[in-house]
């Protein structure tokens, strides 16, 4: 139970109650995203904007706000005493309305709020782009007081739209300390640290595809005041070489985490060595690295010779770096070879790029995997090894169109206890049977998935194999490659679809 919950139960019903609840532990931090689904939150709004917010607004430090509760609670009352704001899956164009004019939001964030969150969703990449540039630069010519600020979205938009292009003149601020903030290209990156914030210290930033720059941006200047950043960028990327150069630029940087996807083209792999020559021998201050690289060699040149991985593991030995694991393809791949380092423990929620070169461990915090091999099969001992390997795992995609060599019914079969989505449109119908049979695999929490039509045809013998002998039974949304008429018995498969 939260404490708007507790606040809405206990408030009014008698002294004794109003005493206890209406205690600052219970008002400083209000977060009324937690129901915002519900049928009856309308009326649970209604009661507390007349009966209790009047009572307790002049307490509330931290307030975070869904996009119903934002258009009630932000224009009906004072928050004298809000330093820290976050507004949560909201419309833009609803954000934008309450920075124009004498609003609510505008006072707070010229006079109290010191740390802003702003998660938005956009329904379409047109939107994107007309309304997150001008959203960013609106907030921070109106934060007089702003020191830690997360600008994030719901869903990313896969064009080369710059936060900066139009607006980069008013991008600016002389309070800003931390900075986390979704963008789309390497560009957005140079032109936050080319020093337009210039207290800035922490920066955690995403880059949705690391493309060659496109801005004429001044790449020598000293960050020298940047304590701790950490960059992620899932997507693959052939421009590795265009952003190295920027971590020579960090000398009193403290704290580095690196999320990346690099293709390298008649090369090798990414190892401790080049990152010791490359980024941290940069770096001198540098007393926490987290990592975890995979990189995509293509070679065909033959006289390239990849490391294998115990040679990864021996390429670490006095170097900058904790406990590291690895796992590599060997050179009988090397047109197309994998390789995978990464800190220990694993501190990262995604572990992509998970090849049969995996020989597993543990990794509790990993929550979504990706599995691909280009050459080799997934046996049933490999899913074996990715179920104890990621025992919270939730989101799971198999790329592999190579069929299994072993194939017998007498294995013990694989539970994934917490897996809710799952992607087999990429893979063999080997893998779909792996999966989908609950005989070979259980899957008590599957609530998406993703297949191919043809898979799901062969995978129910044209909608006549037995349904209960499937993992379906929890699933509510179902996507296939290609539309296709529902069959008389379809809900016997699918009873919650």
């Amino acid at each position: 139970m939260n404490n708007i919950n507790i606040l809405y139960s206990l408030v009014n019903v008698n002294q004794r109650f109003d005493r206890l609840v209406l205690d600052s532990i219970y008002i400083r931090d209000l977060d009324f995203t937690a129901n915002d689904k519900s049928q009856e939150y309308r009326q649970f709004l209604d009661r507390f904007c007349t009966s209790i917010l009047p009572r307790i607004h002049h307490q509330i430090n931290k307030l975070t706000l869904g996009h119903l509760s934002i258009e009630r609670l932000l224009h009906i009352v004072d928050y004298s005493q809000l330093y820290s704001l976050s507004l949560i899956v909201c419309v833009p164009e609803t954000i934008l309305n309450y920075l124009i004019g004498d609003t609510i939001l505008i006072r707070l964030l010229n006079k109290q709020i010191t740390h802003f969150n702003l998660k938005t969703e956009f329904r379409t990449i047109e939107l994107f782009g007309r309304y997150e540039p001008t959203l960013f630069a609106m907030v921070l010519s109106f934060a007089k007081c702003l020191t830690d600020f997360t600008f994030v979205q719901c869903h990313r938009d896969p064009s080369t739209n710059s936060l900066f292009t139009v607006f980069s003149p008013h991008c600016v601020s002389s309070t800003l300390t931390k900075l986390k903030i979704d963008v789309n290209t390497l560009d957005d990156c140079l032109y936050i640290l080319d020093g337009r914030f210039d207290c800035l210290s922490i920066l955690i930033i995403d880059i949705e595809k690391i493309r060659p720059l496109l801005s004429n941006i001044d790449t020598t200047k000293q960050i020298s005041k940047l304590k701790y950043l950490s960059l992620t960028s899932i997507s693959l990327t052939s421009f590795y070489h265009e952003f190295v150069p920027l971590f020579r630029r960090m000398p009193n940087l403290e704290e580095l985490t690196l999320f990346l996807f690099v293709k390298r083209i008649n090369s090798t792999y990414i190892d401790g060595i080049h990152l010791n020559n490359e980024i941290l021998i940069h770096m001198p201050r540098v007393n926490k690295f987290t990592f975890s690289i995979t990189t995509l060699a293509c070679n065909r040149q033959s006289n390239i010779i990849l490391p294998s991985n115990d040679d990864i593991q021996r390429s670490f030995i006095e170097r900058r770096c904790q406990q590291i694991g690895s796992y590599a393809d060997d050179n009988t791949m090397k047109i197309r070879a994998r390789c995978h380092i990464y800190s220990l423990p694993y501190q990262f929620h995604m572990f992509h790029n998970v090849t049969n070169s995996f020989k597993g461990g543990i990794f509790n915090k990993v929550r979504s995997v990706i599995i691909i091999d280009d050459i080799r099969p997934f046996e049933h001992e490999f899913f074996q090894i990715i179920s104890q390997s990621f025992p919270f795992l939730e989101t799971l995609s198999i790329q592999n169109d190579e069929p299994q060599k072993y194939k017998t019914n007498s294995f013990t079969f694989i539970t994934f206890p917490h897996l809710a989505v799952l992607n087999l449109e990429l893979a063999h119908i080997d893998y779909v049977e792996q999966f989908l049979f609950e005989r070979k695999t259980r899957l008590p929490c599957l609530l998406h998935l993703t297949i191919q039509y043809e898979s799901l045809v062969m995978i129910t013998n044209n909608f006549t194999n037995d349904p209960t002998r499937l993992n379906f039974t929890q699933l509510k949304n179902l996507v296939t490659d290609e539309s296709f008429i529902r069959p008389e018995n379809f809900h016997s498969y699918f009873p919650q679809l």
